[in-house]
């Protein structure tokens, strides 16, 4: 799989995209991520890549061109599947839409910065949009670090233990069950005893129960799912 990132700060996404999993899967070849600064394509002798705004707004826009000049040098090496542009007011990030990403050979990922992009960018070039929450940041590289992790690991051999996707919350609509691990018990505290039975059966209903009831607690609406 291949993720190109356009960013006008290609500095913020260093260290997210070379460490952890998403460091591993690189240099075990399993996805090549590639930042690219749009300031390549700046204009004038100051590469720059916005203007003020039409309208007298407040706030810096991101310019049609240097946008439009990479994705269409990107285009020429290679088909993409999706065109993507982290946005507020794009869909919500979700594991579903995590899940049919890890499946696509080839995507970009545009990073809004300032004020936003011309909308002509969003109108002609992009063809998916999505947003991480109902909140504002100011810019799309940590958005985009995070689209990026949430797809990389789902690639198979990614994980030691590819199974461990498979139990992640929001994989079926349901919150993870607690996990505990070694000592037995710490300050009184002990680990639930059916998780030390040796049981399969006994631990997986326990499991089930315990994701079932957290997801009600917790994330409710989820169930309507």
């Amino acid at each position: 799989m291949r993720i190109d990132i356009l960013t006008v700060v290609p500095e913020l996404l260093d260290s997210p995209l070379s460490h952890s999993i998403v460091g591993r899967a690189i240099k075990k070849g399993l996805v090549e991520i590639n930042v690219h600064n749009l300031r390549k394509y700046g204009i004038g002798s100051r590469k720059n890549v916005d203007d003020y705004s039409y309208g007298g707004d407040a706030g810096m826009v991101m310019m049609v061109e240097p946008v439009y000049r990479m994705i269409e040098e990107l285009k020429s090496e290679r088909e993409y599947d999706e065109v993507i542009y982290m946005s507020p007011d794009g869909e919500k990030l979700d594991q579903s839409i995590s899940n049919g990403l890890s499946l696509l050979n080839n995507i970009i990922i545009l990073c809004g910065h300032y004020k936003g992009i011309d909308h002509r960018i969003r109108e002609h070039l992009i063809t998916r949009e999505i947003s991480v929450g109902d909140y504002v940041v100011s810019g799309g590289e940590i958005p985009a670090a995070l689209l990026a992790d949430s797809i990389v690991r789902l690639i198979p051999g990614a994980l030691t233990d590819e199974t461990s996707a498979l139990s992640d919350s929001f994989q079926d609509s349901l919150l993870s069950p607690p996990v505990y691990t070694r000592p037995e018990e710490f300050n009184g505290w002990r680990v639930p005893d059916v998780l030390l039975s040796g049981n399969p059966k006994l631990i997986h209903e326990w499991q089930d129960e315990q994701a079932l009831e957290r997801t009600k607690l917790l994330r409710p609406e989820l169930l309507i799912k």
